[in-house]
């Protein structure tokens, strides 16, 4: 006995039929394989200048002490060529213009205190003397270090930082500070001839009583390798899916082709250009 089904054409088609993907679907992927190993490539790119400028760093701060640039220099004074310099500078101290800039240290919440140094030329440098906590913000607190005379600093140059710190802003007329913005707290305080850096005193500069010095954080977070990694691994994640969606279809494809030719599981009679009938042994 046996068990008689008819097949359409159109099931045949069908079944004939590879499953493919839609092109913009696949115009997306290669878009964004290409896309993700350029951002690979990026980032390796970056861990490279990240290495050199670590090391530039270390080698300037490791350096020794040479005197700030002079102020026919000041317009060329650049982070790419002077910052974190291990400099020196002399003259005397503008205690009454001085400014606190919120700060937090290893030390805990406190103030930067940013203080003019008036050298023998008349311009000025602002020096960052330090670190003092909220209860020694006012100036009477700390009298017995705020020298009157001559006196030498060593430190690191630094950059100014403008626009204030991280969702804040400077306030000059409210005197709230956020950033060591040298122009803008020149004119706050009515200074002239300014340098446009200042300096970091180093611990070797800290007067007793005084701000505490030689807390520069030199700390350049360095993670392009891993989002190098990254980028490339979903890279090839997407390599792989769109191997198996394509190269999957072009194996069923082939493997269709060849039990047609050669395959003797079942004996099927066509009959009719749209359907035929599949006679099944029982």
């Amino acid at each position: 006995m046996s068990d008689i089904r008819t097949v359409t054409g159109e099931d045949e088609t069908r079944s004939k039929a590879a499953p493919s993907p839609s092109l913009w679907l696949t115009v997306l992927s290669l878009i964004a394989f290409v896309l993700l190993i350029a951002l690979g490539v990026w980032q390796i790119e970056r861990r490279a200048w990240k290495l050199a400028l670590i090391d530039r760093v270390e080698q300037r701060v490791h350096a020794p002490v040479q005197p700030i640039p002079s102020p026919a220099a000041w317009p060329a004074v650049s982070a790419a060529s002077d910052e974190y310099r291990h400099v020196s500078v002399s003259g005397r101290f503008l205690h009454e213009s001085e400014t606190l800039v919120q700060a937090v240290t290893e030390e805990g919440p406190g103030y930067w205190v940013l203080t003019p140094l008036q050298r023998d030329d008349g311009t000025l440098v602002l020096i960052n003397r330090g670190f003092v906590p909220p209860e020694r913000r006012d100036a009477s607190t700390r009298r017995d270090g705020n020298p009157q005379g001559q006196v030498a600093i060593t430190g690191l140059l630094r950059m100014t930082e403008p626009r204030g710190g991280f969702l804040r802003t400077n306030v000059p007329q409210h005197n709230r500070w956020y950033s060591r913005d040298v122009a803008a707290i020149a004119a706050a305080r009515g200074l002239h001839e300014v340098a446009p850096f200042f300096v970091d005193a180093d611990a070797g500069s800290q007067i007793a009583g005084g701000p505490i010095g030689g807390l520069t954080v030199i700390r350049f977070p360095n993670n392009h390798l891993i989002y190098a990694l990254t980028w490339f691994a979903l890279a090839f994640m997407l390599a792989g899916r769109l191997f198996v969606t394509f190269g999957g279809g072009l194996f069923r494809r082939k493997r269709f082709v060849h039990d047609k030719a050669g395959g003797s599981d079942a004996v099927a009679r066509r009959t009719g250009s749209d359907a035929g009938t599949i006679v099944e042994p029982t």
